[in-house]
């Protein structure tokens, strides 16, 4: 219930009351069971992260090679845009909404994001990237972009040209 919230509304926007309410789970459950709201969007976030990294792991399984399993990554991303209503990445929303790095909500959006950098250099290196680190920061801007721009024009195209365009600079250095 809260996910399907925290994605359509944002993290602030749904209060604990109406988090309650909907789950139709009594208070204390919810405090025992996460401690706070921070923890359960903690475990909200954590639960998204290895979903993405389940689906990720499957897609990449059944790709050609490592540019494949980077453009999976744009593909997954426009197959789920519809469902979370055209939000862009709920990991950027969560950061914008807790800025602070050191807060925990913070910290599991990083654990993310390294996932991805990870990602994104793994496959580039074993594409035979000269230049991976670089080459990954391009990759990483068109992918946040796209997401930001599907959340901006409640569609996936955003991500679809981002993803051509990071099509047409893996083929670039191919």
């Amino acid at each position: 219930m809260a996910r399907r919230l925290f994605a359509l509304e944002g993290i602030r926007a749904v209060g604990i009351e109406r988090i309650i309410a909907e789950a139709n789970v009594a208070r204390a459950s919810l405090y025992q069971t996460f401690g706070s709201k921070d923890g359960l969007v903690v475990a909200y976030l954590n639960e998204q992260d290895a979903a993405d990294r389940a689906a990720w792991q499957a897609a990449a399984q059944k790709a050609a090679g490592p540019g494949q399993r980077i453009l999976a990554l744009f593909d997954l991303a426009i197959a789920s845009a519809p469902g979370r209503g055209y939000r862009g990445c709920l990991y950027l929303n969560a950061a914008t909404e807790f800025p602070d790095p050191q807060h925990p909500i913070s910290k599991a959006v990083a654990q993310h994001r390294t996932w991805l950098r990870e990602i994104l250099l793994t496959e580039l290196n074993a594409a035979g990237a000269a230049d991976p680190e670089g080459d990954a920061d391009m990759v990483q801007v068109l992918y946040d972009g796209g997401l930001a721009g599907s959340k901006f024009s409640h569609c996936d195209a955003p991500i679809r040209v981002a993803r051509h365009r990071t099509e047409l600079l893996l083929l670039a250095k191919g």
